[in-house]
């Protein structure tokens, strides 16, 4: 038997006793109070599982959603980037603000990305 269901045996004999002393006038009352109290043990355990489960069941991210998203932006950064590096790779820039522009790129669009995780997280 469980710590609570002994609790609430004990707590149903008190009752029976009271009622024995005090007799059938205070039976309403007594009936009240054991009722009153099983409902808190009730709202109590209920609310355990609840957390317990709550605990269990929510992922950090929402996959089907933030999967998706992610997918979408990676797929659309590469969609720039690639072509962005081509085209500036061809413009004819000096080697050294050739370098530049490429990593200004690439650090921009990572940097999305990074960002758009890291905030979809938080919100989880």
């Amino acid at each position: 038997m469980s710590r609570a269901s002994s609790s609430s045996g004990d707590d149903l004999r008190a009752s029976l006793e009271a009622r024995r002393h005090l007799g059938p006038e205070y039976e309403d009352s007594l009936v009240e109070g054991f009722l009153e109290k099983m409902d808190q043990e009730i709202d109590k355990r209920v609310d355990d599982r609840l957390s317990a489960r709550a605990g269990r069941e929510s992922p950090a991210v929402r996959p089907s959603v933030d999967a998706g998203q992610r997918l979408a932006l990676a797929i659309v950064s590469l969609a720039f980037g690639v072509p962005a590096t081509v085209a500036v790779s061809y413009s004819g820039l000096s080697d050294a603000l050739l370098g530049f522009v490429l990593v200004l790129i690439w650090v921009g669009i990572i940097g999305v990305n990074v960002t758009f995780t890291a905030g979809r997280r938080r919100q989880g």
